[in-house]
């Protein structure tokens, strides 16, 4: 952060002023090591969520509380600092660039699993699923204190289908005894468990020696790839046309098929000529039915969607114009935002509509798709190719926002105009000020608010509507985080 002393420049522009006035206003209050790393870098490029491309992909799964989390901060040598102060709304996989004995590779951290009584098999089979299908070896973490659950055991069978290299980690293993216990997980039949203490750092070496023997040089499947053609995934309920536009659109021998090597299930990708640009359109078909597992289509379709939108860059989720919108299609929109993908409507079989459809359309539209009423739209026919030309401007832009970064001085400047504008309101005799802000990484745009009291959620849409609004953003999600931070004790 800036030293207090330090003098403006005479060179230093308005927005500047404002931004280092703010800085040094800020060494009034309590900031923490992970603040201060984060207006340290002040969110410069090299943080975003999609590491290199290439690199080998480890997927770290688990149940909830068995250390996931502490073995990620043990691999990358510190402790990541999580941007969301909103329970709830961390995404499930967080992507890191990791290195251990001189290898590199990406670190994915997933979620725990929410399990309830009544659907934890679907739910561990959902998450493990995904997680798995984008990783190239998986870290399973097993309590070693507790030994095997019923919960482990489902994911195990999935480890095992899917042939992907496991390494069994056995986490809070902290002396001899419970050393001894970790033995008994020989009976997943996952091969060794390698006792750990990721707390304290007790036999993770070992254990990260055993990935590296099964670690590929490169990843066979590039979900987390930076560079290259932009990846785009086009997804929607079943039977929308989503093939039908695929086949158009790879037609006249205009696809190139990029069999990527090295899986068990071989994934292919498309490289599709659109608008004089090549798109790499990714593999949608996704992961195979489990016959031990009955919920039905829509559980699997789920499953390809959310695997395929992982894999993108922007997804075009596509809707049929003939019919209602659909809670799936509301569904498949939502995934797109909690994956944090830029995204485009397109509205297929749009030659059929007469004028009186097209009008209740637009209603429906307005009431169902109201959160994502900045995402571009195209309305098109897969069938016969009309107007497909249009998904490309759409496409661009809803990249370029979700590439976006703003200044730190104009948004600080912004955003002092708008407070000054329609202040926070006044609750129990107090009005919260905000001290900073700074956008704390891209991919999607995700900015980080310092307050000296709680923002109400209402006023956060309304900052996030209001940035939205200054400097575009169509296209992609945007986050907005609130840290509170009091003054220092003097």
């Amino acid at each position: 952060m800036s030293d207090s002393t330090s003098a403006e420049s005479p060179d230093d522009t308005p927005d500047e002023t404002v931004e280092h006035a703010l800085r040094v206003g800020l060494n009034d209050f309590e900031l923490s090591d992970e603040d201060r790393a984060l207006l340290d870098s002040d969110g410069t490029p090299g943080d975003e969520a999609t590491p290199g491309g290439g690199r080998p992909v480890v997927a770290i799964i688990g149940r909830p509380n068995v250390g996931k989390s502490t073995l990620v901060n043990r691999v990358l040598g510190r402790r990541e600092a999580v941007v969301e102060d909103v329970p709830g709304v961390t995404r499930d996989r967080v992507a890191y660039d990791a290195e251990w004995s001189g290898h590199n590779f990406t670190l994915v951290d997933t979620g725990g699993w929410e399990v309830d009584a009544s659907g934890i098999h679907l739910r561990v089979a959902e998450q493990a699923e995904v997680a798995i299908e984008l990783a190239d070896v998986v870290l399973f973490v097993v309590d070693a204190k507790v030994g095997a659950t019923d919960t482990d055991e489902a994911v195990v069978k999935l480890l095992r289908r899917s042939k992907k290299p496991v390494v069994l980690v056995a986490n809070k293993v902290d002396d001899q005894k419970t050393e001894l216990e970790a033995a008994s997980l020989w009976s997943l039949g996952l091969g060794q468990p390698w006792p750990i203490s990721a707390l304290h750092g007790r036999g993770t070496g070992d254990a990260l020696d055993a990935m590296l023997e099964v670690l590929p040089e490169k990843s066979a499947i590039s979900a987390y790839e930076r560079g290259g053609p932009r990846r785009i995934a086009l997804v929607g309920r079943p039977n929308v046309g989503k093939s039908s536009l695929l086949n158009k659109l790879a037609g006249e021998d205009r696809v190139v098929v990029d069999n990527v090597a090295g899986t068990t299930r071989d994934p292919v990708d498309e490289l599709i000529e659109l608008g004089g640009k090549t798109w790499r359109f990714v593999d949608t078909a996704g992961i195979r039915r489990r016959v031990h597992l009955t919920r039905g289509a829509d559980f699997y379709a789920s499953l390809r969607t959310q695997a395929a939108i992982e894999k993108a860059e922007v997804a075009v989720v596509l809707i049929d114009a003939e019919d209602n919108i659909a809670e799936q299609d509301v569904r498949v929109v939502q995934q797109v935002l909690d994956a944090g993908r830029a995204l485009v409507l397109a509205f297929n079989k749009w030659d059929l509509l007469d004028e009186e459809r097209r009008h209740y359309l637009e209603r429906e539209i307005e009431r169902d798709l109201a959160q994502v009423a900045w995402a571009p739209r195209a309305n098109i026919s897969a069938t016969t190719g009309r107007h497909v030309d249009r998904l490309v401007p759409g496409l661009e832009v809803a990249l370029a926002s979700w590439d976006q970064r703003v200044p730190t001085g104009r948004l600080n400047s912004f955003l002092g105009e708008v407070v000054a504008g329609h202040p926070h309101p006044v609750r129990g005799g107090k009005q919260p000020r905000i001290l900073f802000a700074t956008q704390a990484s891209t991919r999607p745009p995700r900015f980080v608010v310092f307050a000296s009291g709680f923002i109400e959620a209402g006023y956060r849409r309304f900052l996030e509507r209001r940035i939205r609004e200054e400097f575009g953003f169509e296209g992609t999600p945007i986050e907005l985080s609130v840290r509170v931070r009091e003054k220092r004790r003097r």
